[in-house]
């Protein structure tokens, strides 16, 4: 079996005349947390926005599991078993915390948008629901209102119904953006858990939270990938100082 499981080869986007990424060559190993980071218009956005398709490629290609993705649209991916979250809270306010992942679990029953049905219609979904939301840290939430969550929980249920999709690699798009210190903790080790079952890769700002978890680091700068590898090694990098860590690592 390849080792890596999504890779990407001359990655590149155009937005008019503007080059948003250049040549971007990236493999994620299959098992491993992986993060890819880089200062303010690096183009790491941009590159993860190519991976999961929520933009086309101006050139270059991209594979999943061997398979060629790259001119294949985000549902598509996400039913290969390639899933994505959002910096945007993605859960429903005004719903409880067990319906929420109810209504992502749906789509097993072919009935995603079923919506006036009756709620006991659903109750199948209980157990697998109740186990999610366990697996998060949320089992003692389920009928909490999910706007009452703390925002770290929140994440926490992004996270459950997300992987209610039986994601194979899950893609965190700064899953610590607006996080207090306690709530940095609680998600830093949730998705630490989800990485023992499954591959990850994250575009986080929290130079801490990514030495912690990650395998490997990509460091891009100017829409290019300038290191790559532990972070103990390519935060030595003389480059990746001078382009991203500055005077914090001096």
């Amino acid at each position: 079996m390849n080792p890596y499981i999504l890779e990407a080869q001359g990655l590149r986007k155009d937005f008019g005349g503007f080059c948003a990424v250049s040549g971007v060559d990236l493999r994620v190993r299959r098992g491993h947390i992986h993060a890819l980071i880089g200062p303010n218009g690096a183009g790491k956005s941009t590159t993860f926005n190519l991976l999961t398709k929520f933009l086309q490629p101006s050139g270059g290609s991209i594979s999943y599991n061997g398979r060629d993705i790259t001119r294949l649209r985000p549902a598509a991916v996400a039913r290969l078993g390639l899933v994505r979250s959002f910096q945007i809270s993605a859960v429903f306010p005004h719903l409880s915390v067990l319906d929420n992942v109810r209504i992502a679990l749906q789509r097993k029953l072919g009935t995603a948008f079923h919506f006036w049905r009756n709620n006991s219609g659903l109750d199948v979904l209980n157990d697998r629901a109740e186990e999610l939301l366990a697996s998060v840290g949320l089992g003692d939430c389920l009928d909490s209102v999910a706007a009452d969550l703390s925002y770290g929980k929140r994440r926490a249920l992004e996270i459950a119904t997300t992987l209610s999709l039986d994601p194979e690699m899950l893609l965190l798009d700064e899953p610590m953006a607006g996080l207090g210190r306690e709530d940095i903790g609680v998600v830093s080790e949730l998705i630490r858990q989800v990485g023992k079952h499954r591959t990850v890769l994250m575009v986080e700002h929290n130079l801490s939270v990514v030495a912690a978890l990650s395998d490997t680091i990509t460091v891009m700068a100017r829409g290019q990938v300038l290191a790559e590898g532990p972070y103990a090694e390519v935060s030595k990098n003389p480059e990746v100082r001078a382009a991203y860590m500055g005077a914090a690592h001096a």
